[in-house]
């Protein structure tokens, strides 16, 4: 399958939402499920869009395959990452481009723009300990776990961190 990498439309912010908010029910991420007060976090896209810089990937035929927020040094979507980091957050891919490459091509899309920062040493991310799929393309593309910045965004849930050396 052909992934293409690009910056999401603005018309494409509302079925981006869902199919990061599908990706994460669909996997049991969400601990109250429909009524999980992240749910709606997932679905502003536009939110993330102000703060950063909205990552799709798309088939061919031009059907949305998934998604990433790409943040760069400073910006408010930025959970973890300190002086010389980018991050990156809410990797989901709608289940039609699983296993066909799109959350590698979407990783790989925001290494190459935060190589392309100056000055940014370090690419960082935060994930569950369930998000085991995610873990393997991470892993596979050199990212390693920094224990010392596990954190607790809310009680009781706790974020594993990657990070990968520039």
């Amino acid at each position: 399958m052909d992934i293409v990498i690009r910056e999401a439309l603005a018309t494409e912010y509302e079925t981006l939402g869902e199919i990061t908010a599908h990706a994460y029910l669909g996997d049991g991420l969400l601990t109250f499920g429909e009524d999980d007060p992240y749910l709606a976090r997932l679905r502003d896209v536009a939110g993330r869009a102000r703060d950063g810089v909205m990552l799709v990937a798309a088939a061919s035929d031009g059907q949305l395959l998934g998604g990433v927020a790409f943040a760069a040094p400073g910006s408010p979507l930025c959970d973890i990452a300190g002086a010389g980091e980018a991050e990156f957050r809410m990797l989901a891919v709608a289940r039609a481009g699983r296993g066909r490459g799109a959350g590698e091509a979407l990783v790989r899309a925001c290494m190459e723009r935060a190589r392309a920062i100056e000055g940014v040493r370090r690419l960082v991310l935060s994930t569950t300990d369930d998000m085991v799929g995610a873990h393997r393309i991470y892993e596979r593309l050199g990212f390693v776990r920094t224990p010392e910045r596990d954190w607790e965004p809310v009680p009781g849930l706790t974020l594993l961190t990657y990070g990968l050396d520039l």
